[in-house]
């Protein structure tokens, strides 16, 4: 039972070390583009869009802003949306076995 105890230490320590990870991962931010660079997007390390940019040439000037906060929101509606069903499929998989706050699968 000794073994056990240990084990459940290192699991302890595990997810202590990956929600400290995943607290860092919201400060990150990563841009990429496309059409050469005529439209960029900034995500951060949770795969969240933050920003997205689009060339005034695409676009009536005065509609960019409005453009650019639309498909923010709409991406990280599906995104949500994504993390839903991937959440309750992950519940089917497991059974309903509770698993400890914070704990999410696979690992």
């Amino acid at each position: 039972m000794k073994n056990l105890g240990n084990i459940m230490k290192q699991v302890q320590d595990m997810q202590t070390r990956m929600s400290e990870m995943q607290e860092k991962l919201t400060e990150i931010e990563i841009t990429g583009s496309s059409g050469a660079g005529m439209v960029t997007a900034t995500l951060n390390g949770k795969s969240e869009l933050k920003r997205i940019k689009i060339d005034p040439v695409l676009v009536k000037p005065e509609e960019a802003e409005v453009l650019e906060d639309l498909i923010v929101a709409a991406v990280n509606d599906a995104r949500g949306k994504v993390e839903r069903h991937t959440t309750e499929e992950m519940g089917k998989l497991t059974g309903g076995l509770p698993l400890p706050p914070g704990f999410k699968l696979p690992f």
